[in-house]
């Protein structure tokens, strides 16, 4: 499998190689007097993940399939998503991801970069 997901014409779509990848533990926290606390990961799957994409200076036709793949999704659908991760046993992995929103940027009549939030789901 190769970086990045399969658009709606088969097409694997490779973002720009800027990832960025943010992770949030759920923590709850109790605090009590003289700064102690006490904390607790919260959930089974307590690690919130997102990853910010774009595809830079991309040709108008390629940019208008990344956005029908999004809008097909409409934020709701999960997709699969090829990371690089060499923990995980080989240089990459899929995990399931929504795209919560995303922006294009007219360059001129043609080129357009397209950018996007991918957050990690925990579903089949």
């Amino acid at each position: 499998m190769a970086l990045g997901f399969t658009d709606l014409t088969s097409t694997n779509r490779i973002p720009d190689r800027a990832l960025n990848r943010t992770a949030t533990p759920r923590v709850q926290v109790a605090k009590f007097g003289d700064g102690y606390e006490q904390r607790l990961s919260t959930g089974i799957n307590p690690l919130q993940e997102s990853y910010d994409v774009g595809f830079t200076n991309r040709s108008r036709t390629e940019a208008d399939d990344i956005i029908a793949f999004f809008e097909s999704k409409k934020g709701a659908t999960n997709f699969s998503f090829t990371i690089p991760d060499t923990n995980s046993g080989g240089n990459e992995r899929t995990i399931k991801v929504v795209c919560d929103n995303w922006s294009l940027s007219y360059i001129n009549a043609e080129a357009s970069s397209v950018s996007a939030t991918f957050r990690r789901v925990y579903e089949p």
